[in-house]
């Protein structure tokens, strides 16, 4: 079922705004002109339609309980976001992190990313795919299906591994508690890859999963600009893995940027990424200016 801008902003029907445009600046990515009216149009209807989901599920789950005769137990909700490098998945993940967790329903929600489960570059280096970081590969899939299988199975409290981007690598000796949340975000480029001959993927614990989608000349440019105005900021920090590309000029930061996406980003987005959209249950469609134009939502 396809929903243009004004269709889906109409099923917001009575969802308060309960975010501020102060808050907003805190959640939105680095080159994310998001607003206060994308908010209201596109993410205010979407948190109805997951709060309305929610509650659907706590209901199967008690139908269930009710014809086994044993009494039920909490089960917490997974959200899976997936999309590509650049195309605003994260900023998507944080302000659903943020007004989900507003609703009376479920207060508890956490955000993880499947950066957490990369393995460190050690481990990179020693299996020669270093250059394929954000590739399917370059995930411990076991170590993250066993992380969702523990929350979804209700444990008190199940830990993860800490990634630096500052750093671009997993922080040793560091973790992410997660304790029995309501809702549990897991945003990430491969969320929705299926699994190999009789694995499971991390998706098969998914309740609901999203796709953040944009034509992919669209989000090559954007991931040029954000690479320029991060080289300004976080590239300068001297803790930055990064730290060398501060001192490129303006010409050479970009043909470095257009390299890494050419040879690493869009083939990534070409080869694994963009073929999973499909199995989405709702895929938010992106216009050049970032605003989404339409939605695509699977009504079964």
């Amino acid at each position: 079922m396809e929903l243009s801008r004004e269709q889906w902003r109409d099923l917001r029907k009575n969802t308060p705004l309960t975010l501020t445009a102060d808050e907003l600046e805190g959640l939105r990515g680095v080159d994310d002109p998001i607003d206060l009216t994308e908010v209201t149009d596109i993410y205010l209807p979407l948190t109805r339609l997951l709060n309305l989901h929610y509650t659907g599920s706590k209901q199967r789950s008690n139908v269930l309980s009710a014809f086994l005769g044993k009494p039920g137990h909490r089960v917490p909700y997974i959200l899976g976001i997936a999309g590509s490098v650049a195309v605003g998945k994260s900023t998507t993940a944080r302000l659903l992190h943020t007004l989900l967790a507003r609703w009376p329903e479920h207060p508890h929600v956490a955000l993880l990313t499947t950066d957490s489960f990369l393995y460190p570059n050690t481990v990179l280096e020693a299996k020669g795919i270093m250059h394929r970081k954000g590739f399917p590969e370059s995930y411990d899939r076991r170590a993250l299906v066993r992380f969702v299988a523990e929350v979804k199975a209700g444990a008190s409290e199940v830990r993860a591994p800490v990634y630096s981007h500052l750093e671009y690598d997993i922080v040793p000796g560091a973790y992410q508690v997660v304790k029995n949340p309501d809702i549990l975000i897991i945003e990430g480029l491969n969320v929705l890859q299926p699994a190999p001959p009789a694995a499971l993927a991390v998706n098969d614990y998914f309740d609901y999963s999203i796709y953040v989608d944009a034509k992919v000349e669209d989000v090559r440019a954007w991931y040029v600009d954000r690479f320029h105005k991060l080289r300004r900021t976080a590239f300068e920090d001297p803790k930055s893995y990064f730290k060398y590309i501060a001192e490129l000029s303006y010409e050479e930061a970009t043909d470095f940027a257009v390299k890494v996406w050419h040879d690493i980003n869009e083939r990534n987005l070409v080869d694994n990424i963009l073929p999973t959209r499909g199995r989405a249950d709702l895929v938010l469609q992106k216009g050049a200016d970032h605003a989404i134009r339409r939605v695509r939502l699977r009504r079964t």
